[in-house]
């Protein structure tokens, strides 16, 4: 389980064998179970047939892993999926459908603030797809682990990711790199962005920089000001009083 050891607002810094989160997860570092993948626009039926067939994976395997929270674009089944997963021991929950919830301000938001609501504080949410400009807020939302996968989803699209925009190298030649060089550099921001969101835990203003990250994204921006109107109590739940 993960050990948190500090909160800025909702967000936590925190140990998982022996190194501090939010950070990425290495794929070698816990089996995936197996699910049942859904598409995020989907009748309630058919999500929650998937939701039933991965906990039913799950249950099947006898073991514990990086448990997938399937759902769709439905709440209550992702907290259904997740809650039945954790019952079973599990204790690190990957996102299904995170590139498309990129896009959908409103169901990130809704969904995140749910999740990290219903899940033992002591349980990790992943989110394996994200631009790196995008990670200051999913923090901020209580996500915990990232994937380097998107560095390389990202130069296979010639994209090179940067702390606040992503450049198409085509058209902005800031640099020039070989395919490999592009995966390197696209890794070395996201790591320099996970560290610099620990460091602004541990200095109580991770809110200073996921308002300036926000400002780089329409759909960051729009998720920040959803979070600010609707869910007061959960920022405050964990905020410091001066």
């Amino acid at each position: 389980m993960l050990e948190i050891t500090l909160h800025d607002g909702p967000a936590r810094l925190g140990k998982y064998n022996g190194a501090q989160t939010p950070s990425t997860l290495k794929p070698d570092s816990l089996p995936l179970l197996k699910d049942e993948p859904m598409p995020y626009n989907v009748p309630k039926a058919l999500a929650e047939w998937s939701v039933n067939e991965t906990v039913k994976n799950a249950r099947q395997s006898g073991e514990n892993g990086i448990a997938v929270i399937q759902g769709s674009k439905y709440p209550d089944l992702r907290v259904k999926c997740a809650q039945e997963l954790e019952e079973l021991g599990n204790s690190v929950f990957l996102v299904a459908n995170s590139e498309e919830l990129m896009r959908r301000p409103m169901d990130l938001v809704e969904m995140m603030v749910t999740l990290r609501g219903a899940l033992n504080p002591n349980s990790a949410i992943y989110f394996p797809f994200t631009d790196v400009s995008f990670i200051p807020l999913l923090a901020y939302l209580g996500a915990d682990f990232f994937s380097e996968d998107s560095c390389r989803f990202y130069a296979n699209l010639d994209t090179m990711l940067t702390p606040t925009a992503d450049y198409d190298t085509d058209s902005y030649k800031i640099y020039e790199m070989e395919p490999e060089e592009l995966v390197e550099y696209n890794k070395k921001s996201m790591d320099f962005v996970l560290r610099e969101v620990r460091e602004h835990i541990k200095n109580g203003t991770l809110r200073n920089l996921v308002e300036e990250r926000c400002c780089t994204s329409p759909e960051a921006m729009t998720a920040l000001r959803i979070l600010d109107r609707d869910h007061q109590d959960f920022l405050e739940r964990y905020t410091q009083m001066y």
